[in-house]
């Protein structure tokens, strides 16, 4: 049998084992999986390297376009498909799933094919589309809505916060319902808008207009309690939930007693809940708008809360929540060099650091095993939104995505090393342990030895199948 590439000597980890064999590529795919594989028109020695699959990062933002009362605040996004899917690949990452995003008066439909068009010809690694739906009228839930989920989109985003994206309760519940009919998974952003806004008043009336403030207005009950609304919402509707960017234990708790009486609900965390703290807000010079996004980054604490949930199992997904804004006026700053915190834009940027930060803090650590790792950052997206086996898993079949990876090599991460067009990342002077040498995307190489190969445009769209969290067990509804 010939083969595109072998891959020999590496230690081949998936999410359920660990095995040292060769692997042999041919046409994009993996087709042999062996003790010894001879021969190959391109062979790579992976000895002393862990042989996983490529990362998945199924919660980032790109080239949204902008409209007022949204996270940006007006903000443009410094990452299209070009600069963040090769920052992405730099960091392990061969999938990437961002948001397209409709807008207030337009039909999800024109969004759709808009996103396509940012998209076309831009990314070096392959991709899908979340749909946000955030005008939920009779003609997006009873004919576009549909047909989209039956075009391969089978993820849907709500708010339950935002201006110009936030929800009512009533309306959360008509999404889920298309979304039951069609069999699509929901995911929602938990966190009580009356009462953000509540206190983001008294805060400024109080002069507390500084970065610290974002974090005061958005405190853990608010995350807590939005919560546990939006799995009540997501029980009588009866669809699979997940819960974006959990932070910390209040949340995590409500999400176990949802699982203990029989609901599906997924629980998602990023790196920054694991590493940044509110205190990082309260920097001088504004420098703390670097580390706001939402919900806000807690305390040790809830750090503690969020690896007890990553060692049991009740998170289930890591993703970056990258959200790439620059330090400066087409940015954070757009509304002036010392804005109030609600007019700077939410979010941060972490395409190509997740990997590398949940293995170091993770795996080095001891508190994950490399199985975990692998589920966490690739297997269970790819099974949540309806890409496996294609994508996430080494298998006879599979897609050949891969991220060979040393797990002794130690880096400091600067900007100035990263790929994104951010001016800046939270992370600035980490030390970590476990770099991507290799990254190789449908059998091609993309990056070897800190060098893109890839061209742009290499990247191909991907049709997403039905969610695993709706073949894992009869979801019930009281409707």
């Amino acid at each position: 049998m010939s083969f595109d590439l072998v891959i020999r000597g590496g230690t081949i980890v998936t999410a359920s084992d660990v095995t040292k064999a060769d692997l042999g590529i041919r046409d994009g795919r993996v087709v042999t999986i062996a003790d010894h594989i001879s021969g190959g028109e391109c062979v790579i020695d992976a000895s002393g390297l862990l042989v996983m699959p490529g990362g998945i990062d199924a919660h980032c933002h790109l080239d949204q376009p902008q409209a007022p009362g949204l996270a940006s605040k007006g903000a443009t996004m410094a990452d299209g498909f070009r600069s963040g899917s090769i920052s992405a690949a730099f960091g392990g990452t061969t999938t990437i799933v961002p948001f397209c995003v409709q807008h207030r008066g337009e039909s999800l439909t024109a969004a759709v094919a808009d996103y396509h068009n940012r998209a076309k010809g831009q990314s070096v690694i392959d991709y899908a589309f979340h749909l946000i739906v955030s005008d939920p009228t009779p003609a997006v839930l009873g004919q576009e809505l549909p047909a989209l989920i039956r075009r391969g989109h089978t993820s849907i985003k709500v708010y339950m916060t935002y201006d110009a994206m936030v929800l009512s309760d009533r309306q959360i519940l008509d999404v889920f319902e298309t979304a039951r009919r069609e069999k699509a998974v929901m995911l929602i952003h938990a966190e009580n808008h009356e009462i953000i806004g509540w206190l983001a008043e008294r805060l400024e009336q109080n002069g507390h207009t500084r970065p610290l403030g974002h974090a005061q207005s958005r405190p853990l009950p608010v995350e807590r309690e939005a919560t546990h609304r939006a799995m009540t919402l997501a029980e009588i509707a009866g669809v699979p939930l997940v819960i974006v960017h959990v932070s910390g234990g209040d949340p995590l708790d409500e999400i176990r007693r949802a699982r203990a009486r029989g609901y599906v609900v997924i629980a998602e965390t990023c790196p920054q809940y694991l590493l940044l703290t509110e205190d990082d807000l309260d920097m001088p010079d504004m420098l703390g708008a670097k580390a706001m996004c939402s919900p806000p980054p807690r305390d040790t604490q809830a750090q503690a809360a969020l690896w007890r949930g990553i060692e049991d199992g009740t998170v289930d997904i890591f993703n970056s929540d990258h959200a790439p804004y620059r330090f400066d006026s087409d940015g954070k700053l757009k509304a002036g060099p010392t804005p109030t915190f609600r007019a700077v834009a939410n979010g941060i940027p972490g395409l190509e650091t997740r990997l590398p930060i949940l293995f170091s803090e993770g795996v080095v650590k001891g508190r994950i095993d490399l199985q975990r790792f692998v589920a966490l950052t690739s297997t269970n997206n790819a099974k949540l939104y309806g890409l496996h086996p294609r994508k996430g898993t080494i298998a006879v079949g599979a897609d050949a995505d891969l991220a060979l990876w040393n797990p002794e090599r130690r880096v400091t991460i600067t900007n100035s090393m990263l790929h994104h067009n951010v001016d800046y990342t939270p992370f600035e002077g980490l030390e970590v342990q476990g770099w991507p040498e290799t990254v190789i995307s449908r059998g091609e190489i993309i990056i070897e030895k800190n060098d893109l190969k890839a061209e742009p445009g290499r990247g191909r769209f991907l049709m997403q199948e039905t969610s695993s969290a709706w073949k894992t067990r009869e979801i019930k509804s009281w409707i």
